[in-house]
């Protein structure tokens, strides 16, 4: 099902001037204008101008007679669009399907690789995060038409319209989301219609011979009822191939055979200048000018045109060829050095000949389940054990830390810890039972204990800290690891940590 963001830029032309220039200060109002006839009109206003009460559309006279300490740029919408432009090259990290919204906002279409940001939520999150750490005001939405999205991100609050609800989610908003000339605005208004609902209940014959085609048409994209396409930015430094077929195709066989080709061409490419694949981009286009868009990383730099068509394999059954598909592009959209190595000669001998290189099987595993489920667990010098790990990449090198082999620790940790029920004889002493999910443990053996602190530097409450730790075993041969939070007499309670094989 597709899936388009619509990322929405409000105060673009005034985030553009303070990025390139770095002032004014964001606590001071900017403006940008232009020439209309002979008055000069407000058409970039930033958050701080927008507070006191400026508008676009308002003369420059009237603007600086409410804010004298206004500071006024000229406008320079080439500018503007140019920096869009690179904007909406940058949003190629997160989906190959890019394409620019000029004045103010950009398409992407994330059908094929939200999976690979942990889903749609998490991958509008992340852009937004980034774009404010870059000092730019945005506001996006994901829907599965890009008109709805485009409506919802510039007149609602919501980040997600759920697949299915584009028109639910777009019939309450005002008639200005459908992306209509003013003039078509202000003629609804005057006839009292306000919001899109109204107009959709209106018969379609009356509604086209008065407001036009245009007005059916874009209130038929905004509810997903009428494809509209993208022009996918398809930047010319990338590597790419792709095959035009005279007759479309539409097996699965004859898409695998074409990535297949396509994989070995690019790579043949790749080799000339020493360069391999880390994120590959397949676009399907069919003859309806729909476009599917597919990608997968690799865990590290690679030239093997066999193993980078295999990661297609599964996600092309997902493909839907419809009537057909006339093209098919396929692009490494992020690069890095890839020199040849010696190979090691079998029965040689030497450090590193049984390496085992686990990178393909990464790269399977991360097409299946997403690059952010795939990692390690590297050590970390902490006596907390939920602060001892962190995760890492799977083929990050070696930190040169260990855990030390004189604390026993089970194989499997919870976080958080559980509560329990557990008595014990003594206060120091470990429980001669514990509750734990509703189930009764009586414990036969325990070790301990073994008295953690916590780290006075980090702040003040780990001041307090203390865990008792206690390692028992139950009637049945269940080993756990529990601790109490504090010494019995001052009321600690009894928790459930972790579980040994």
């Amino acid at each position: 099902m597709r899936r388009v963001v619509s990322l929405y830029l409000p105060t673009w032309p005034t985030d553009r001037i303070r990025r390139k220039f770095g002032d004014p200060p964001r606590d001071k109002p900017l403006v940008t204008v232009a020439t209309e006839g002979s008055r000069r009109l407000l058409v970039g206003v930033d958050q701080a101008a927008h507070a006191l009460g400026l508008r676009r559309g308002q003369t420059l006279t009237h603007a600086q007679a409410l804010v004298p300490d206004l500071h006024v740029i000229d406008a320079t919408p080439e500018e503007d669009e140019a920096s869009l432009l690179d904007l909406a090259r940058w949003c190629i990290g997160y989906s190959p399907i890019v394409a620019p919204d000029p004045p103010d906002g950009i398409w992407i279409d994330i059908a094929g690789s939200a999976h690979l940001f942990g889903g749609e939520e998490a991958l509008v999150d992340d852009v937004m995060k980034r774009l404010t750490a870059q000092g730019i005001q945005a506001m996006a939405c994901v829907a599965d038409a890009p008109g709805a999205a485009w409506a919802v991100a510039r007149f609602s609050i919501m980040n997600v319209v759920p697949p299915g609800r584009s028109v639910d989610a777009v019939a309450t908003l005002p008639v200005a989301a459908l992306r209509l000339p003013s003039k078509t605005v202000e003629a609804l208004h005057r006839l009292g219609v306000e919001r899109v609902g109204q107009l959709a209940s209106m018969p379609r014959g009356p509604m086209v011979r008065r407001f036009g085609r245009e007005t059916a048409l874009r209130l038929d994209q905004a509810f997903g009822h009428v494809f509209e396409p993208l022009n996918p930015l398809m930047p010319k430094e990338l590597p790419s191939k792709r095959l035009v077929f005279a007759d479309p195709i539409g097996r699965l066989e004859d898409l695998q055979d074409v990535v297949r080709r396509l994989a070995d061409a690019l790579c043949q490419t790749l080799e000339k200048t020493a360069q391999g694949v880390r994120r590959l981009d397949l676009i399907v286009e069919r003859v309806d000018k729909r476009s599917i868009a597919l990608r997968v990383g690799t865990a590290k730099a690679t030239r093997d045109a066999k193993h980078l068509a295999k990661l297609f394999d599964e996600r092309l059954q997902t493909i839907d060829p419809g009537f057909g598909i006339d093209a098919v592009t396929l692009f490494a959209s992020k690069i890095e050095p890839l020199n040849e190595q010696q190979m090691q000669a079998r029965g040689v001998g030497g450090e590193g000949e049984n390496d085992v290189d686990l990178s393909h099987l990464v790269d399977r595993l991360g097409a299946r389940l997403g690059t952010r489920r795939i990692y390690r667990l590297a050590p970390v010098e902490s006596h907390l054990p939920e602060r001892s790990m962190r995760q890492i990449s799977p083929l990050a090198p070696p930190t040169g830390q260990t855990w030390p082999e004189i604390l026993p620790r089970p194989t499997r940790l919870i976080d958080p810890p559980e509560p329990v029920t557990a008595t014990a004889l003594l206060p120091d002493h470990p429980p001669k039972f514990f509750v734990w999910r509703k189930i009764r443990h009586r414990v036969v053996h325990a070790d301990g204990p073994e008295r953690i602190t916590g780290e006075w530097w980090r702040s003040d409450k780990e001041r307090t800290l203390l865990r008792d730790y206690y390692r028992v075993e139950d009637e049945k041969g269940g080993r756990f690891w529990i601790f109490r939070d504090a010494p019995a007499d001052q009321g600690g309670r009894w928790w459930l940590h972790g579980l040994f094989a």
